[in-house]
């Protein structure tokens, strides 16, 4: 006999094909009715797998709702050639999407280059996107080849892109637009196929607004924008990316296992992470440094209340009153350099110190073990 419901469609085939027969069976053998087999049609909605949570993309890490939307979204324009336009909140990870959806791409297996255009000196930053002949300024011995032409057939990241002065805009407009340029002090029309993704810590139409950012530029780079979550908003993946990154830390040491207590990890969970995701990881470090073997709750309020980045494009320090001078100035340089990513020239030039002073303070501080963690490891091993 044959079911036509649409949602569930059994057949059955009994050892006779005669419906009278199979109907006259008695009750009690029912049971025992001689089916050779049952199939099942079910409607494919029935059977539609549920997509998976993931925990990690890449170097990516997050298993909130705001991440896998993220992911999906890398997965969507990444096979593409569309220019790309990242907005998210200092430290919620610019660099490590670009880069995901670069390594997604067709052209994944060619250059990816991020640049950091505020940390680039005004005078320097047409010369090193787009290169220069011999002679075309004092010092330009050789000619060089800029960031565009060694990314040709990659993907180059413009973090900051609000740094860049307007009249270079205009420069990186026409590269967007034709994909030629010319060094600094040449006229040979250069042309390159570089994929372009552009990122900045600030709302584009507020920079546009303040004569920051082209409008024109912005409509062009955003053909495909991506927001960043901050780390409130995904407050879910606190405690994961905290595991993770001491984790990293064991590992890195022989025969360490340090771990939170209840009370930490209920702290990690209660804080607003202005600083985002690299407020959190320098944290971890910070107290992994200070504790023995389990990382308490104390030891986490304590460094996070040294150093407070308050989010948007205001940022302060706060200090108890007494706090020594000398203290006062370590913490500042060290949270401005932490600010600026470890960019040495754009700190001294904001703290108003000669580079030559904040190296020397720097070196005064290399011993600390609290300046240490609060700098990347290419910053400690500049001073060594």
């Amino acid at each position: 006999m044959r079911c036509y419901d649409p949602r569930f469609n059994p057949q059955y085939r009994g050892a006779t094909e005669n419906m009278d027969q199979a109907i006259a069976v008695p009750h009690e053998n029912l049971i025992n009715f001689p089916y050779r087999s049952l199939d099942f049609a079910l409607p494919r909605a029935a059977v539609a797998v549920r997509p998976t949570t993931k925990t990690s993309y890449g170097a990516i890490y997050g298993m909130s709702r705001p991440m896998q939307g993220l992911y999906r979204t890398i997965d969507k324009v990444a096979p593409t050639d569309a220019t790309v336009l990242i907005v998210g909140e200092s430290g919620t990870g610019k660099e490590l999407v670009a880069n995901s959806i670069h390594q997604r791409s067709k052209r994944c297996d060619q250059i990816f280059i991020p640049i950091n255009c505020g940390a680039i000196s005004p005078n320097l930053i047409e010369a090193e996107l787009f290169g220069h002949e011999r002679g075309s300024f004092t010092g330009a011995n050789r000619m060089h080849k800029g960031f565009f032409e060694r990314a040709a057939g990659g993907t180059i990241l413009l973090d900051e892109i609000t740094e860049m002065a307007p009249e270079l805009q205009v420069k990186l407009l026409r590269v967007l637009e034709a994909g030629t340029f010319s060094r600094v002090g040449g006229d040979q029309e250069i042309k390159v196929k570089v994929r372009v993704i552009a990122a900045t810590n600030r709302d584009p139409q507020a920079a546009v607004a303040a004569g920051q950012l082209r409008e024109d530029l912005l409509y062009r780079l955003s053909v495909f924008p991506i927001e960043i979550p901050p780390l409130r908003e995904r407050g879910e993946d606190i405690e994961l990316l905290a595991h993770h990154f001491l984790g990293l830390l064991n590992d890195a040491e022989d025969d360490v296992d340090k771990r939170f207590s209840a009370r930490a990890l209920a702290a990690l969970r209660e804080h607003s992470w202005p600083g985002n995701v690299r407020e959190l990881k320098n944290l971890v470090q910070r107290s992994f440094i200070l504790a023995d073997n389990v990382i308490e709750l104390d030891g986490l309020l304590q460094q996070n209340a040294e150093i407070r980045v308050l989010p948007s494009s205001e940022h302060r320090l706060h200090f108890e009153i007494g706090t020594p001078l000398a203290e006062a100035e370590r913490h500042m340089i060290c949270a401005t350099l932490d600010h600026y990513d470890g960019n040495k020239k754009k700190a001294a030039e904001v703290l108003g110190l000669s580079l030559k002073t904040l190296y020397n303070r720097l070196n005064e501080y290399r011993t600390a073990h609290d300046y240490r963690s609060a700098t990347r490891p290419a910053d400690r091993e500049a001073l060594a």
